[in-house]
């Protein structure tokens, strides 16, 4: 059964003896299992006979041959790898808006684990789901592992040189660069060289988890668009409606750690914890860890604030709120304006006249620049999908050439997914610098496909006078290339070729 392969067993499966031949057909066959009436019965020795033993005999015939690895000791062993002892590289985790300082756990020079920086001002050592997940993503197989043009489903390799110079003959005309929130220094800047070099390109950045109302809101109550630092550690009481500020919202991992300060009680120094109470609809990550949750529909959440609003204000009226949820709310406004200076308000509505009024109450309850903090603006929420609807309009009207999309996935994260895809389809140049075969990337015409971040060189600045470095932890595993690199390619950036004549003098 393996002589044609050149695999035998034996002299007997060699000669292909008669008698061996007939065993070895026989060996496995079920013949001995008693099937009475339609009823198998079998022991359990027969069964793991049918069921290992011939599943190993049929890879064997097979010829499933297991490929041999060969252990290469090293030449000369690099001083900072020892087998089993693990090194940590210090970096951050930047993705649609999140950010994490991070510790990765390298073995051998794979990353393996991604924990917490502690040393971080910004995190103090918390992390996400999402943030100790991205090391799975890495090892994705169905990264996008070269440039290429996108048909039917698949990238079909292309040099990168020939991608660039492809991709440069179509920059013509208006071009669009789509992205979330960007918080690197480094990449604005090869936007803004790439911006520099085409007159006609803008960038549009919107974000998944949108806070543009609230951004517009204190636009028009303040008079500077911020994300503010809400000190969570230091208010008595909260009140969250439908603001997941502990899973998705704001920056939630900085005030996940500071919110577990205040619900903390440390012996005698610290007997009271914060009153968390949770207006919404649904239950969320924040809602399921709050002292009382008010139910109310997500239709009923501009109503809600109003009538919190009527009860701090003394002004009454507002929309008509259901009984059991104003009753509750008016409980909630009297422990807010007892805990005056010491209170947060917040809402993740994207209704900006909400976010006013969300301002009003706290403003009213003396909550501005105390729990509230405008010097330490966020800077991972600054997108505006009203953007995008102006791309729309612009890629159905003809007149956008180049779409670049990078990070994002408009195709699928928009609410508005179909009226995008159908504009996108109009326009003739659409390149993706995402790692993977998404929804967006399925629909462009080309994929220059950029480094995974544990892969990368780069930068962060989350927040006001905050920054923070993002270094490689392997070496990349694919033929991809860093999106700022491509984009300063693209742009015929002369600190780039400064930077490659310097490297080829070097390495010469």
């Amino acid at each position: 059964m393996h002589h044609d392969n050149g695999i035998w067993v034996g002299t007997e499966d060699l000669i292909r003896d008669e008698a061996f031949v007939q065993s070895s057909q026989s060996e496995f066959s079920v013949e001995n299992i008693d099937q009475t009436d339609g009823n198998w019965q079998a022991s359990r020795r027969d069964f793991l006979k049918l069921m290992g033993f011939g599943l190993g005999a049929a890879t064997i015939a097979a010829s499933c041959e297991i490929p041999v690895k060969k252990a290469i000791p090293y030449v000369t062993k690099p001083d900072e790898i020892v087998p089993g002892v693990a090194n940590y590289f210090a970096s951050s985790f930047s993705n649609g808006g999140d950010y994490c300082a991070i510790l990765v756990k390298t073995r051998e020079g794979r990353p393996i684990k991604i924990e917490g920086n502690t040393l971080s001002s910004v995190t103090n050592g918390g992390t996400s789901a999402r943030a100790q997940a991205s090391v799975l993503s890495l090892y994705d197989t169905r990264r996008i592992q070269h440039a290429g043009t996108v048909k039917e489903g698949n990238v079909d390799k292309m040099d990168w040189n020939a991608l660039d110079r492809e991709v440069k003959a179509k920059l013509t005309g208006n071009i669009r660069i789509i992205s979330n929130t960007n918080i690197s220094p480094a990449a604005e800047k090869a936007l803004a060289e790439f911006v520099a070099k085409y007159p006609g390109a803008s960038v549009v950045t919107y974000d998944a988890v949108s806070a543009a109302a609230l951004l517009e809101a204190n636009d028009k109550c303040f008079g500077f668009r911020a994300f503010p630092h809400y000190k969570f550690d230091e208010a008595t009481v909260i009140c969250s409606f439908g603001a997941d500020f502990l899973g998705t919202w704001g920056n939630p991992i900085q005030q996940a750690r500071d919110y577990a300060k205040g619900r903390k009680v440390v012996g005698k120094k610290n007997m009271k914890m914060s009153r968390h109470y949770q207006v919404e609809g649904y239950m969320s990550l924040t809602g399921s860890n709050a002292d009382s949750r008010i139910q109310i529909r997500p239709s009923e959440t501009g109503a809600a604030i109003a009538a919190l609003y009527g009860e701090i204000s003394g002004n009454g009226g507002g929309p008509k709120l259901n009984d059991k949820a104003a009753s509750a709310i008016k409980k909630v406004a009297k422990e807010l304006q007892a805990a005056r200076g010491k209170s947060i308000v917040v809402t993740g509505s994207n209704n900006v006249e909400e976010q006013v009024i969300v301002n009003k109450i706290n403003e009213l309850l003396g909550n501005l620049n105390s729990t509230i903090d405008f010097n330490g603006q966020y800077f991972g929420r600054t997108g505006d999908e009203r953007n995008v609807t102006k791309l729309i309009e612009e890629m159905n009207g003809g007149q956008v050439s180049t779409v670049i999309v990078w990070g994002a996935n408009p195709a699928w994260e928009l609410p508005n997914a179909e009226a995008f895809k159908s504009a996108f389809a109009k326009v003739g140049t659409r390149i993706s610098l995402n790692t993977n075969l998404d929804e967006t990337t399925l629909l462009c015409t080309h994929a220059a496909p950029t480094h995974h971040f544990l892969e990368s060189w780069g930068d962060a600045n989350p927040k006001a006078g905050m920054l923070s470095l993002i270094q490689p932890t392997i070496a990349p595993l694919f033929a991809t290339r860093q999106a700022e690199h491509s984009l300063l390619v693209w742009a015929d950036s002369a600190d780039l070729n400064r930077h490659c004549r310097d490297s080829h003098t070097t390495n010469t």
